[in-house]
């Protein structure tokens, strides 16, 4: 026996895009070896030239006209689409390269196989070579017409084939087809059943075809009314007083230590125009089977004993909350162009930006979420989901065999993986599972030739692909700042900004977290404290959730400690039992109002958050220096440029100090003393003396009497930084013009300087 020949890259492919078209094995026999142009088919008595009506196409011997019914097979498989041609049109594609040319191309009116109908709801009493009449109509070139096809009802095809089956050496092979019912792939929805010579005879049919199936399937699912609220679930909602200054949204009241079952998901409430869904996870298509073990099911109140821990486990970054309030307006917008691409058919690209910790990520996966819910309820058509996120992966190549194992659920090489991403998506299949890829931390999949964006953002204006791209980044201006602009330009106009969390709608997340949790541990006064210090640096939830939960441990640790320090304290037993439980119950009650968070606990945490081994060697810094960072954070603000020049960042401390009213930087940093120009002549030893300025800095102290930031000490605090390596400096002799960037992040030192007595007044203390 020979041994197995190994499949080659094309044969594999051809493999994987296997399924959903009817099998063509001799689909080349009409229209030849011979690549032969195109040429239109005019009215009698018409020419191109005066305008005529294209009634067919000829290529070589091979002829079609309108009202046929057509093959048009993919060029990876062996596979073909049954279409009826309804008109000819002159249009154009675009080659690899970005230039436009001239392509033939013609409408055609869609036949669907039973595979195409992805419903659970489909119809089993399907024939093996029977196909369903729809009413969706595409336009494609005339290089995917690879033949004609026969439809015929069945009584004429029983006559024709009594046994039921075409054998393989008859010319009807792969080429006849039977037709009873229209369908409706999307809805699952058919027609009644028809003799099909009774519903078509040819091009004058069409519309009358179209309208039957229209008039008797569903076109799109339904979206269902929401359930009306019973009066005893009324008291699970909470609402708003009337007197607020704004209305809000009526929430879901958190039951953390209910025991009873999680509800189906058709009694559900989900209020998607209001407000966010609450806690659903995006759940596989195939969950797995596994035998169950006989496990107690534990309420939280079980394993978390104290509010304490509640607060902590609620608190936590990673805990899924059962709502995402203040996004609201996000959410809906994000919602609504997903499913008008989806139910559309249409490939889109979203681009979405915001700085960290404002909800990006949690929101997308919500928008998700409850789309497969409405997959599952049956009000929306299906569709695949994929998360490529760039921080997890090590190449950003290896996004193509994440997508192409999301879509086939085959893993292949990335370089393999493009080729076949290729072919997809530029194979005119019909009805194609729309594919929605969620790319987080996209400047970490940029590359140095810009290959992958290009292919992720070109391919959603492929008309085949229906390929739906969320791009989240950081930055706004990430696309014009990094990516060309031919990347830029396909990306679109689609975009979706999330501003950083005030300090009103911070104090609301930390609110809804606690919810729930018992007896308040945490005052409101130190919520809107954390919520206004975290809105003034980034906005971000996160670092407010990770403060909070920081302080909630140093209340515990203080009720820990003076519990520990009552029962040393506790006299030895006795047989009366009574006054000793009331003093237990009065040193609790004492242990549990020490432990309460306040603003000082807020702050205690602020300070470990901060006391990081950079922020005590800013904190330790000379007013020099200080004022130096301050000025060159100050020019950096204005102007948004990364770098400055020395004389730019002494002229900033100038005006910082003529403007500040910290006493310390105008008396010790300001100077009415001639000064240097040049910041060398600071450091240079042939200057003279220290403090003695160079005598074109005398001659230019002469004509400017005015107080100047004094340069000597400035230069000498650039120095010791640029030692450190909090900035870096551009060594330059004899002039002002050395640049100067900043090391270290903008964060990191405004929180180690906000509190500072010295910084008074330079502008830290802003966001």
């Amino acid at each position: 026996m020979p041994p197995k020949r190994k499949r080659t890259k094309l044969e594999e492919a051809r493999h994987y895009l296997s399924g959903g078209g009817v099998l063509r094995e001799d689909s080349d026999d009409e229209l030849g070896a011979d690549d032969l142009p195109w040429e239109w088919i005019y009215e009698a008595q018409s020419t191109s030239d005066d305008g005529g009506n294209i009634i067919g196409a000829r290529m070589g011997s091979f002829k079609c006209h309108v009202g046929d019914t057509v093959l048009l097979k993919s060029p990876v498989s062996n596979e073909a689409w049954v279409a009826i041609i309804y008109n000819f049109l002159d249009g154009e594609s675009e080659e690899d390269d970005g230039s436009v040319v001239a392509e033939k191309k013609a409408g055609m009116v869609w036949f669907s196989s039973e595979k195409e109908i992805r419903s659970k709801k489909k119809r089993t009493d399907f024939l093996p070579n029977e196909l369903y009449i729809t009413a969706d109509f595409d336009e494609n070139p005339l290089a995917t017409i690879n033949g004609k096809a026969t439809v015929m009802s069945k009584e004429a095809f029983d006559k024709r084939h009594v046994s039921g089956k075409i054998p393989q050496s008859s010319n009807d092979y792969g080429k006849l087809f039977v037709c009873r019912r229209g369908a409706n792939s999307k809805t699952a929805t058919y027609t009644d059943e028809f003799a099909w010579e009774n519903v078509y005879s040819g091009k004058d049919d069409l519309e009358s075809l179209a309208e039957l199936v229209e008039s008797q399937t569903v076109k799109t699912r339904k979206r269902k009314a929401l359930k009306s609220i019973k009066e005893d679930d009324l008291e699970d909602f909470v609402i708003g007083d009337e007197d607020d200054d704004h209305m809000q949204t009526p929430r879901k009241r958190r039951k953390l230590a209910s025991t009873a079952s999680t509800p189906s998901k058709s009694k559900q409430l989900t209020p998607r125009k209001f407000a966010t869904p609450t806690g659903r996870k995006i759940v596989a298509k195939k969950p797995l089977e596994f035998t169950p073990l006989g496990t107690r099911l534990l309420s939280p109140s079980h394993l978390q004993s104290s509010p304490y821990q509640l607060a902590r486990s609620t608190l936590h970054v990673s805990a899924v909350p059962h709502a995402l309030p203040c996004r609201e307006s996000e959410f809906e917008t994000v919602y609504s162009h997903l499913e008008a691409a989806i139910t559309a058919g249409t490939g889109a690209c979203i681009y979405i930006s915001g700085t960290p910790g404002t909800g990006k990520t949690a929101t997308v996966r919500e928008v998700v979420a409850s789309l497969q819910s409405a997959v599952a309820e049956e009000q929306l058509d299906d569709f695949y989901f994929v998360e490529i996120n760039g921080m997890k992966v090590t190449d950003p190549h290896q996004s193509y065999s994440l997508l192409w194992e999301a879509l086939k659920g085959d893993r292949v090489s990335s370089a393999h993986a493009l080729e076949l991403l290729e072919r997809e998506f530029t194979t005119p299949g019909p009805r194609r599972v729309p594919c929605v890829v969620l790319m987080d931390e996209l400047d970490q999949l940029v590359t140095k030739n810009q290959g992958v964006m290009y292919n992720f953002f070109n391919w959603p204006q492929l008309r085949h692909s229906r390929l739906i791209v969320l791009a989240v980044a950081n930055t706004m201006d990430l696309p014009e700042r990094t990516l060309s602009n031919k990347i830029s330009s396909r990306l679109g106009l689609t975009r979706v900004t999330f501003p950083g969390y005030t300090h009103t709608q911070l104090m609301t997340i930390i609110q809804s977290r606690l919810e729930g949790v018992g007896p308040v541990i945490v005052e409101p006064d130190a919520v809107q404290f954390a919520s206004r210090k975290v809105a003034a640096v980034s906005g971000d939830a996160r670092r407010a959730l990770d403060i909070c939960r920081r302080a909630v441990e140093i209340a515990e640790q203080e009720t820990l400690a003076s519990e520990s320090v009552g029962k040393e304290n506790q006299a030895p037993d006795t047989p009366s039992k009574t006054p000793g439980r009331q003093k237990s119950t009065a040193t609790n009650v004492l242990a549990l109002k020490k432990g309460i968070v306040t603003i000082a606990t807020i702050k205690r945490a602020i300070n470990e958050a901060t006391s990081t081994p950079l922020a005590a060697y800013l904190r330790s810094l000379p007013l020099a220096s200080k004022l130096f960072l301050a000025a060159l954070l100050a020019r950096l603000r204005r102007t948004g440029i990364t770098e400055s020049t020395l004389a730019d960042v002494v002229e900033e401390a100038r005006k910082m100090g003529m403007m500040s009213h910290n006493k310390a930087v105008e008396d010790y940093m300001l100077t009415s003393e001639p000064a240097p120009l040049a910041l060398t002549d600071a450091v240079d030893p042939s200057a003279g003396p220290a403090g003695t300025p160079s005598k074109r800095g005398r001659q230019a102290a002469r004509k400017e009497p005015d107080k100047v930031a004094r340069v000597l000490g400035l230069g000498v605090a650039a120095q010791e930084l640029a030692e450190a390596g909090i900035v870096g400096v551009e060594n330059r002799h004899g002039d002002r013009v050395g640049r100067v960037r900043l090391g270290v992040s903008e964060e990191d030192v405004r929180g180690a300087l906000r509190e500072d007595d010295e910084c008074e007044g330079l502008g830290l203390a802003g966001g």
